[in-house]
């Protein structure tokens, strides 16, 4: 793979030095990235956690786990699942140890009074899981809310 994005990336750069577009090199690259999908919990129901846990692991179950980003992204009612004493760390475990990100919202956690000590040992953090929601589609990721 990582061989394959090296000749891609030479390819591209080289058709740019011999003038051709560089609208060309811009399609090669994109080709080499990685789609992204980023899965929003927000609200309290151990039963929508359990679903995107499911998401996540359809998703990479169907694009091949090296081949996606996927990140979940944790804020509001949803603080919960992160807890280091939540129903599904287990499941967290496994989310983690597939590759994909994990992420709290640290203004989340402010508002509800919990600190790191209060959350799954190996996640992590973002400042505000909206606004890593809104950069996250920005830059074409798919946004799932189960």
């Amino acid at each position: 793979m990582i061989r394959r994005t090296f000749v891609q990336l030479m390819l591209a750069g080289a058709l740019v030095a011999e003038g051709s577009s560089a609208a060309i090199a811009k399609s090669v690259a994109k080709a080499a990235a990685k789609p992204g999908v980023v899965i929003q919990v927000s609200d309290d129901d151990p039963k929508n956690w359990n679903q995107a846990l499911n998401v996540i692991k359809n998703i990479q179950s169907e694009y091949g786990k090296n081949k996606v980003n996927v990140e979940l992204v944790v804020f509001g009612r949803g603080a919960g699942l992160l807890k280091f004493d939540s129903p599904l760390a287990n499941r967290i475990d496994d989310t983690l140890a597939s590759g994909a990100a994990v992420s709290m919202c640290q203004n989340t956690m402010t508002g509800q009074k919990l600190t790191e000590a209060d959350m799954h040992p190996k996640i992590g953090y973002v400042k505000a899981g909206v606004i890593e929601i809104i950069t996250k589609s920005k830059k074409g990721w798919a946004v799932v809310r189960p």
